[in-house]
């Protein structure tokens, strides 16, 4: 069965070891002319703010932005699954670095690349402003033990839906590779 083509960023799945993920997150600023969506890498700036981590970046990750709070022209509090630009926000950020989270991958995804570390795909448009979503997807093609990529494949989504190897767009299990609290090992692809 052909898997769906919908990338949705990374989506918090569980815990390295199998724990439930629990929905913790912390709070960091992001600054006005910065947008970021749901599922987004993020990385920190030296202003003492996060940015979004884009494709071919070495920066380390500080996790995945799960959303946010802003003041709009209107002086109303809102909170929205995506940060527009023109607004100071903080974010809620999933930080922890043994966050397991879902992907979907650009191609199909052999076994053979299983923990190897991977890049990622800017989709476009970066994410949906209607859902606040991200169209961030996991690039095959750059599978690699480059320590400095952002993701590292554990295993495919169990995932009915998209589970499919053989076709593009499968969602595979992984963790952040290269996390400000803590490099892993270098990949096997």
């Amino acid at each position: 069965m052909a898997n769906i083509n919908s990338p949705s960023g990374l989506v918090p799945t569980r815990m390295i070891g199998g724990a439930p993920y629990s929905g913790g997150q912390s709070r960091y600023r992001v600054a006005s002319g910065t947008v970021l969506y749901q599922g987004d890498l993020c990385f920190q700036e030296t202003a003492g703010t996060i940015g979004r981590h884009e494709a071919a970046s070495t920066v380390p990750i500080i996790g995945v932005f799960n959303g946010c709070t802003y003041t709009d022209a209107a002086g109303e509090l809102q909170w929205s699954n995506y940060k527009p630009a023109g607004f100071v926000a903080e974010a809620n950020v999933i930080d922890d670095p043994s966050v397991v989270f879902s992907v979907q991958a650009d191609a199909a995804f052999p076994d053979t690349e299983l923990f190897g570390n991977f890049d990622i795909v800017d989709g476009s448009p970066i994410g949906n402003d209607k859902t606040g979503t991200s169209n961030m997807s996991l690039a095959v093609s750059t599978g690699a033990t480059t320590a400095t990529l952002p993701l590292k494949a554990l295993d495919i989504s169990g995932d009915p839906d998209n589970s499919d190897q053989a076709a593009a767009y499968a969602n595979i299990l992984v963790v952040i590779q290269n996390h400000v609290f803590g490099v892993k090992s270098a990949g096997l692809a």
